[in-house]
């Protein structure tokens, strides 16, 4: 990796991909388009982080879970179906598929054992024979038993190991099991999981540029065509020695636009990865600025208690508006005025503009997420604060507090004790979160109070 002084430029940070770290052998499912690649990944799995479709072309980016077979470890690896047709999409996935195999250790080459041997199966056995990795080729699609040798033979001119099967009727899938049993090595280390970030927001944002840009690798299929990223793609990186696996997302449309079934499963994919993602990046195009959907994507960032940062991407095409910061922020706080003190970083994934100022704001809010506040701590400030405004009333009754604590969740949360919680409104838990962040240096961290009831001492 060259050097470069701009202090924006990710090649200047202390940042590398995980590959570097990782010893879990790399297993790479390789083949024409719609001959079974993602069904075979996702039963070896057991998930459907592949979209299986009956559509060529569906899987078009790069996916990696981790996996095991009889106590040897490694990571599996489904690609986009290479193909010899000029479309654009063809095109990107077969220069995509073809580059990323130069990092993987073993090779699963997979035959539609209904057409037989075409040319298009040459071709990728060729591209397999030239990376120089054991591979195997596993004819799939082959419906009755007794077929089994008849649908083999025309593949053993290659040289390699031929296995017949038929993912549907999973017969066969223990073929393939021994092959890799047989050739990954005896010891692999655990690499510790990370920092879980997803990248979400509308289609044609960025997302998978901001991929790119971050880890500077050509991972993800970048187009100006909205959609182009199906799948959920985790990919891991170490900043600064600690290991973060990036989420690029499916652009999240309006569902009225999900008109095609792919759009619909995206979705169902991106959410998933809020789920589990420690930090969210909620990527805006700051051209436009944000909109209505994207407020509602960030709703549904907060409902699942994630770390947010708002990236304002493309800055590059906003040098010319006049006070466009400005119109950007004024925008911001009208359409996220339910979170006003949201983190923000201004990007260009095409220009690397901004990525290290991203990197540092993911590596501030991953410390913020982690803060941890004395009991003590916690009660010198809420007893200081409660002072500062009336206390609130049940009926005719002053609601009466007795200590606040913090939870074991994240982002931080706190539980206040008091003889009558439901007298304790929004308006007032606001005012407690707005001094809280103050004191503790919190802003732009989504913060919970629960108040619970306490007997009186």
């Amino acid at each position: 990796m060259t050097t470069n002084n701009s202090g924006n430029s990710p090649k200047s940070l202390n940042l590398s991909t995980a590959k570097g770290l990782a010893t879990m052998p790399k297993v790479a499912i390789i083949g024409r388009p719609n001959v079974g690649k993602s069904t075979l990944f996702n039963l070896m799995t057991n998930s459907r982080k592949s979209v299986v479709k009956n559509q060529a072309g569906v899987t078009r980016d790069i996916i990696l879970e981790p996996c095991d077979v009889w106590g040897k470890h490694f990571d599996l690896i489904d690609t986009g179906g290479i193909t010899e047709a000029g479309d654009i999409f063809s095109v990107m996935i077969r220069e995509q598929v073809t580059e990323f195999l130069e990092s993987v250790d073993f090779l699963l080459c997979v035959m539609d054992g209904r057409d037989g041997l075409i040319p298009e199966d040459r071709e990728i056995i060729r591209i397999a024979q030239m990376t120089a990795k054991p591979f195997l080729i596993v004819v799939n699609k082959v419906d009755s038993a007794h077929e089994e040798d008849l649908k083999k033979a025309e593949f053993y001119e290659f040289g390699a190991e031929v296995v017949g099967s038929s993912f549907e009727q999973r017969r066969g899938i223990s073929g393939i099991l021994e092959w890799l049993h047989k050739v990954l090595p005896e010891e692999v280390n655990e690499i510790k999981e990370g920092v879980t970030i997803a990248i979400v927001g509308k289609p044609n944002v960025g997302k998978s540029s901001m991929v790119n840009a971050l880890i500077g690798e050509k991972r993800m299929l970048v187009s100006n065509i909205a959609g182009t990223t199906i799948d959920s793609v985790d990919t891991p990186f170490i900043y600064n020695g600690i290991k973060y696996v990036l989420v690029d997302t499916a652009g999240l449309r309006r569902p009225s636009k999900r008109d095609d079934d792919l759009e619909i499963i995206s979705a169902f994919k991106s959410a998933e990865s809020i789920r589990r993602a420690d930090i969210v990046l909620l990527m805006v195009d700051s051209t436009l600025g944000p909109t209505e959907q994207d407020a509602k994507i960030m709703a549904s960032i907060l409902d699942d208690h994630k770390g947010v940062i708002v990236v304002a991407n493309k800055t590059d095409l906003g040098k010319d508006i006049p006070e466009f910061r400005k119109g950007f922020k004024d925008k911001m706080e009208r359409i996220f005025h339910f979170f006003e003190d949201v983190a923000v970083v201004y990007t260009s994934a095409k220009t690397n503009y901004g990525i290290g100022d991203l990197l540092q704001k993911i590596e501030w809010m991953k410390e913020k997420l982690e803060m941890k506040i004395s009991t003590s701590e916690l009660n010198d400030f809420f007893f200081e604060t409660i002072r500062k405004a009336p206390a609130p009333v049940w009926g005719v009754k002053n609601v009466k507090f007795y200590y606040l604590t913090q939870t074991k969740q994240q982002p931080p949360a706190f539980i206040a004790f008091a003889n009558h919680p439901d007298g304790v409104d929004n308006a007032y838990r606001r005012f407690v979160i707005k001094n809280m962040k103050e004191r503790f240096d919190l802003w732009g961290v989504p913060l919970r109070l629960f108040v619970m009831k306490s007997k009186e001492k």
